[in-house]
Parts: C-alpha cells; sequence; structure tokens
C-alpha cells in the first residue's frame, strides 16, 4: 500500500532535509519536522479519569499517571502498563504516543491504563536504570491492583518503550516466574544491529525520503546512548533480540509499514514464533514510524489500537 493520503499531502514539508539527525540540530529543518507531524485537525482523544503519582523505584520515585474509565466498577477491569518511545532519551507523559495511547484504551477497552514516565538516557544515565524504572512500575501495579480495580495485567510500549516493555517481561520471568497476560510491542527496537530488511521492506524503504529514514548511524547512536559502556557486550535485558523468548506470554507486534525498525519487529516475531509462543504480527499499512502519535482519524491508527483493545476487552471480568 503506498503512503497513507495525509501523509502524502504533506510530503512537501519534508524537503531539503538531508536525514532526522541533520534536523534534530538545525532550527528552521526541526520546524519542518514539527510542521510535517503536526495535524491540528486531527480527531481528539477521549476525556477520562487521571492521577497523577509517584511510585517507589530503585533509583528515585517514578512518575505514572493512570488513566481510569468514567464507569464506577470497583474490580475486574484489565490493568495495562505502557512506555512511550524516543530513543530512549527523548519522550514524556504529554506526548501523543504515551497520553493519547492511554485515552484510547481506556475508551475502546474500559482498561485502567498507566503510562511511565521512565528515566531517560540522558545526562550520564544508562541501563539499566530506564528498565529498572519500569520494572518498579509493573510490581506496584502488581502489588496494588486491587486497589485499582484490575483483574489481570499486561504490559506494552512503542518503539524503545517496546523494548524496556519486553525486557521487564523478560527480567520478571527470570526473576519471579511472573507473566503479564499480553505483552504489546509497537513498532519495537530490538536488536544491537539492525537485521537484514524482508525484500518487502526494501521496496518500502526505497520509497521514503531521507527525512524519513533511521540510518546505521542514527541507530547505532541510539544505543550506546542507552547502553553505554555496555554497548559492545549488551545484556539480553537490554536488547530482548538476543534473549531466550521461552516463557514470553501471547504478543502482539504492530510493524510501521515504512519503517526501518519493521525489520525489529519482523526478526522478533520470527524469534517468538520459532520457540513455540503465540505471536500476531500485524502490519499497519501506509503508516511510519511512530504512528500512534497520531490520532484516530488515521483509519490505520484506529484499526492498530482496536487490536490492542481486543486483547484488552477479552480480559475484562467486570460483568
Amino acid at each position: 500500500m503506498p503512503f497513507h493520503p495525509e501523509i502524502v499531502s504533506r510530503l512537501e514539508l519534508l524537503g531539503g532535509i538531508p536525514s532526522i539527525a541533520e534536523a534534530l540540530s538545525d532550527p528552521a529543518m526541526r520546524r519542518q519536522l514539527e510542521a510535517f507531524d503536526s495535524y491540528p485537525d486531527a480527531a481528539q482523544p477521549p476525556d477520562v479519569v487521571t492521577e497523577e503519582r509517584n511510585i517507589p523505584g530503585p533509583h528515585g520515585p517514578v512518575p505514572v499517571r493512570i488513566y481510569f474509565p468514567a464507569a464506577t466498577a470497583l474490580r475486574g477491569r484489565p490493568g495495562f502498563v505502557w512506555m512511550h518511545g524516543g530513543a530512549f532519551r527523548f519522550g514524556d507523559l504529554d506526548m501523543k504516543e504515551a497520553d493519547w495511547t492511554a485515552r484510547e484504551l481506556v475508551h475502546k477497552a474500559g482498561a485502567v491504563v498507566m503510562s511511565v514516565d521512565y528515566r531517560l538516557a540522558v545526562e550520564g544515565v544508562n541501563y539499566p536504570v530506564p528498565l529498572d524504572d519500569v520494572v518498579a512500575a509493573i510490581q506496584w501495579v502488581r502489588e496494588n491492583s486491587a486497589d485499582l480495580g484490575i483483574s489481570s495485567i499486561s504490559i506494552g510500549g512503542a518503539s524503545a518503550g517496546a523494548n524496556l516493555a519486553a525486557g521487564a517481561a523478560l527480567r520478571l520471568r527470570d526473576a519471579d516466574n511472573w507473566k503479564c497476560e499480553h505483552l504489546v510491542l509497537a513498532y519495537p527496537s530490538m536488536h544491537v544491529d539492525l537485521p537484514d530488511p524482508s525484500k518487502s521492506l526494501e521496496l518500502a524503504l526505497a520509497e521514503m525520503l531521507p527525512a524519513m529514514r533511521l540510518t546505521p548511524g542514527m541507530f547505532r547512536s541510539m544505543r550506546e546512548n542507552y547502553l553505554g559502556a555496555l554497548s559492545s557486550n549488551p545484556p539480553s535485558y537490554a536488547m530482548p533480540g538476543l534473549a531466550d523468548l521461552r516463557g514470553l506470554p501471547p504478543t502482539l507486534v504492530l510493524n510501521a509499514e515504512y519503517d526501518d525498525l519493521r525489520a525489529s519487529g519482523e526478526a522478533f516475531s520470527a524469534a517468538l514464533a520459532g520457540a513455540g509462543l503465540d505471536v500476531e504480527q500485524v502490519l499497519v499499512r501506509g503508516m511510519l514510524h511512530g504512528f500512534l502519535n497520531l490520532s484516530t482519524s488515521f483509519e490505520p491508527v484506529d484499526d492498530a489500537l482496536e487490536r490492542i483493545a481486543d486483547r484488552l476487552r477479552a480480559l475484562d471480568h467486570t460483568s
């Protein structure tokens, strides 16, 4: 499928940008990127009940935002712990990928969603600090599930957040044999180096402008910034593509059609299947990396959110 029509209509905004990396260091080109990513007429997310908390973690308090359905069922709701992306160095609870995704899943699935503001890999912060924050958040939800009114816990994330979600699932599996109900990985970054692209991905990448591409140098910089001194020999919790995946829960992988990281999502899906695990891989047609920063006005985005919501709805025991 070609690019989504809304993306096609805005391609001229990317003209003259040689790469994302250069655009981020040039104010004028950065404004072009921001204009490309801005859709002022897009549908706004649902209004739901939210609560800000700081939960205890090994490196200090971890800010989280918990989203609740308006209905007042006291127990039996599905719980979902969600991690935003941002190359391990960007992002917060207010970015659309964090906030809008949480609101939509509360609205669509009646779930209680907790979005985690894990520490970013900046100012000397490296692995395992962000992952420690995520594990602490999941542990807190496990310990407080009754107060939250939930009867199940699923976890997920987007891009770097998907890496953290999978890393947390692996660590909790090994630490106390705990397994969440579902693992949701949106356009995940799971490998030390990007796997070779499939033929269909090669064709898709050939259609992309330079400002849409994640170059090998950018991927390497992201990895080295996150891993620090462990970059040359990362543990499998940091790069789940290296891990023994046995014992992971049913997993949904949402890959963007036009995305260098699709190679990582496809390879990780194949590894899950090779380990005999339940994995559903979905190619979100016409979309670029980061599509969960877009609204449900985009049908492929709405469809992707419905796939997540379907899994959560199946865990609803409020009736």
